[in-house]
């Protein structure tokens, strides 16, 4: 239909050039003849080139009129679709599904990641309009960097429930347009997409990817991509044109053209199918949905609809959502009498979102942060005070044999005395540093906590960050609990051991002493851990 204007337009286009060059020697010679010949083939000339445009432009009009975008009517009984996609036996409405096919609320699974799997979906009742599109949603995921085999969309006279070529039958009488993931003849030239057309009478060359028998190809790369695959195929005026949306943008319009074949006669009626195989690599080959649509030419009448299902299928149909509403209506009522508070409030409110549950999970991993580091604040507050009344301990006993200084004994027990004082002096300043460090943590975490509630944080990268801060506040708190319990077991014991009156040995024995260095050294060493564990999460935090 397209191509009869052009024709038209260029018949006209040489009749209008045949009569201006039969004009143009006439004028010429009326020219030599008189100047009133000249000036009545001027005009002639002016009132023809008038009539070949007016003619040229309805030509372009009527071409552009033809040129309508077709009736789309959407077939439900040729399509299917999730949620919901499978009933509770297993089955797809208007659709069965052979071999290895495994239906699921949400998709189909042609085929499992197994070797040598085969399986296949097919409608059940045929289709007799003439032009038609139809939309497939796909995924076919593997392990490997190669898969095998692909996944075909059929359309043809008889259903081939099971065969060699992509788990369908060989020799099919209509059209296949095949995805296919494996490079049999070893070109390098797959993945591609292929359309391979069949009278009933030709064997399917596999040794060559049926490029021998393709009508139209392209390479595209189908597998493991971010998002469903969805591919548009579009028969239409005998014109089969392929369409392929890469997979990499969640766009549903994002088209690109692949292959298109003129001149193209398939039986006017026919079923659809979708299948899939697996030799030694394996993939999933899995459908989303597949939508039908049926096209009528513009200025003709849609054709009627289809009559109703039969009468066996409308009476499973109806008993099944019978059932479906009572367990509904059953729930509700006991919802209602569990939870009476929430009665007429809409049931979007009581759902809690992804985002909202994220980002509950990051406020309460922060709050228990919070808590962890106010309970090891705590902690070292009893260390502080502890380490205060030792150091106030010695300093009283320095002073007393310094004034009461009697024998070369005292003396000599002195400067053990004194480095043992400024041993604690530096244990107290390091506790005081690490108290302070775990103030300018609580407030990080405070700070972080109303950022996050102002702005709604809940990034992968922001809850790793807390969860190694996690880590490494438990193990600060382990270490600071041995402490605690090496410094705080007698207590009563410690402050009896140690003599007030000058007559009575030395306090500080070579044990205490011995004791004393061991766990001025454990705190030291425990100190150096933390102070690195807590630069490298600062490092990691900012």
């Amino acid at each position: 239909m397209r191509k009869r204007p052009v024709g038209l337009q260029a018949s006209h286009h040489a009749q209008g050039l045949s009569a201006t060059s039969a004009v143009i020697p006439n004028m010429a010679v009326s020219v030599a003849l008189s100047p009133a010949a000249a000036a009545s083939m001027l005009l002639l000339t002016f009132v023809a080139t008038l009539f070949i445009h007016r003619s040229v432009a309805e030509i372009d009009a009527g071409a552009s009129a033809t040129e309508e975008t077709p009736h789309r009517r959407f077939e439900y009984k040729y399509s299917f679709k999730g949620p919901h996609l499978s009933q509770n036996d297993g089955s797809i409405p208007f659709w069965i599904h052979t071999g290895n096919a495994i239906p699921s609320a949400d998709q189909v699974r042609i085929t499992p990641s197994l070797r040598s799997q085969r399986g296949s979906v097919w409608t059940k009742n045929k289709v007799i309009f003439q032009h038609w599109e139809a939309e497939v949603t796909f995924r076919v995921s593997g392990r490997g960097r190669m898969g095998a085999d692909g996944l075909a969309v059929w359309f043809t006279t008889e259903q081939g429930l099971e065969g060699p070529v992509y788990g369908a039958s060989d020799q099919w009488n209509g059209i296949g347009i095949f995805f296919d993931s494996f490079d049999n003849d070893g070109k390098k030239n797959n993945p591609a997409i292929i359309v391979v057309g069949n009278n009933g009478k030709l064997v399917y060359d596999h040794q060559n990817d049926g490029t021998t028998q393709a009508l139209g190809t392209c390479l595209r790369d189908f597998r493991n991509k971010p998002y469903p695959v969805r591919a548009k195929i579009i028969y239409y005026q005998k014109t089969l044109t392929v369409m392929i949306n890469n997979g990499f943008t969640p766009d549903r319009e994002d088209y690109e053209f692949c292959t298109k074949v003129d001149n193209m006669v398939i039986p006017t009626e026919g079923f659809f199918g979708i299948s899939a195989a697996t030799g030694g690599l394996a993939d999933d080959h899995d459908v989303l949905s597949f939508l039908l649509f049926s096209l009528t030419e513009p200025g003709q009448q849609p054709p009627p609809p289809e009559s109703d299902i039969p009468k066996e299928e409308q009476d499973k149909y109806q008993e099944e959502f019978q059932n479906f509403q009572q367990d509904l209506d059953k729930k509700k009522e006991e919802f209602q009498k569990d939870h009476p508070d929430v009665q007429g409030e809409p049931l979007e409110d009581l759902y809690e979102s992804v985002s909202d549950r994220e980002i509950r999970q990051v406020f309460e991993g922060q709050n228990r942060i919070h808590l962890e580091i106010k309970q090891l604040h705590r902690q070292l507050a009893m260390i502080l005070d502890e380490q205060r009344r030792y150091v106030s301990v010695i300093t009283d006993e320095v002073s007393k044999k310094a004034t009461n200084a009697e024998s070369g004994q005292m003396d000599s027990a002195s400067p053990q005395l004194g480095s043992i004082l400024t041993t604690q002096q530096e244990v107290l300043t390091n506790l005081n540093e690490l108290r302070n460090t775990f103030l300018e943590s609580l407030k990080q975490i405070t700070s972080a906590q109303h950022q996050g509630n102002a702005a709604g944080m809940g990034s992968y990268e922001t809850i790793q960050h807390f969860n190694d801060i996690k880590e490494h506040l438990h193990t600060v708190k382990r270490d600071v609990q041995n402490l605690v319990q090496t410094n705080v077991q007698n207590p009563a014991e410690k402050a009896v051991k140690c003599p007030e009156f000058p007559p009575l040995p030395p306090c500080l024995s070579t044990v205490h002493f011995i004791i004393f260095i061991v766990i001025q050294s454990v705190l030291f060493f425990c100190y150096i851990m933390y102070k690195s564990q807590q630069e490298a999460a600062a490092k990691k935090f900012f």
